[in-house]
């Protein structure tokens, strides 16, 4: 049997470059670190869950967005985005298998700008954590992200319909030799509130060895 050919893996020149995807194909990137806000959750994605935390994540980042442009910085803010696992710390391809969402655990992210300097995120991360009441607040933190080697595929449709792209992204990074490690990623950068389901565009990643 042949071996797979050795994957040439994209180096994105900014975030933009980086969310590049076409749907139905799969592109290898070498993610830079990124710093985000961050928040965590357990259970089903969806109103109930994600609601008493967005507060905290877009108050961060709207915050430091105005702090930068006061003193003349391009910034703009990132797409809401997730990390996702099993709670019993399964690979994340077993997502596309219908894991119970009950017991998924989960991670809301939001990118911030490489330029901010210490006291801008301290101010900006106390302005996220006023617009939340415990247990949120304590949780709302600032911290890098570092994913490295990559999958990736644009998913257009339904949240719920995303299995078959993510089975696609699995057997691609199988067919090229290489395994999936820590967990589903999914960038959101449809807004629901605003487009049909069927025009939503999700950007799945999965980071892989």
């Amino acid at each position: 049997m042949a071996r797979p050919a050795a994957v040439a893996f994209a180096r994105p020149t900014d975030r933009a470059d980086e969310f590049g995807a076409s749907p139905g194909t799969v592109r290898f990137v070498d993610v830079p670190s990124h710093r985000f806000v961050m928040i965590d959750g357990q259970g089903a994605p969806g109103d109930a869950t994600f609601a008493p935390r967005m507060p905290g994540l877009y108050a961060t980042a709207y915050t430091l967005h105005f702090a930068l442009k006061r003193r003349g910085a391009v910034d703009r803010i990132g797409p809401l985005e997730g990390l996702w696992w099993p709670a019993d710390g399964a690979a994340g391809q077993d997502i596309a298998a219908g894991v119970d969402q009950g017991g998924w655990h989960w991670t809301l992210l939001i990118g911030l700008a490489g330029e901010a300097c210490p006291e801008e995120l301290a101010a900006a991360l106390t302005a996220g954590r006023a617009k939340l009441v415990e247990p949120y607040a304590a949780n709302l933190r600032i911290e890098a992200l570092e994913e490295g080697r990559t999958a990736q595929i644009m998913h257009l449709g339904p949240y719920d319909a995303e299995g078959p792209t993510i089975g696609r992204l699995h057997a691609a990074i199988a067919a090229a030799g290489l395994r999936a490690r820590d967990v589903h990623h999914e960038l959101y950068l449809g807004d629901p509130r605003r487009s049909a389901p069927a025009r939503l565009r999700t950007l799945v990643r999965q980071p892989v060895d």
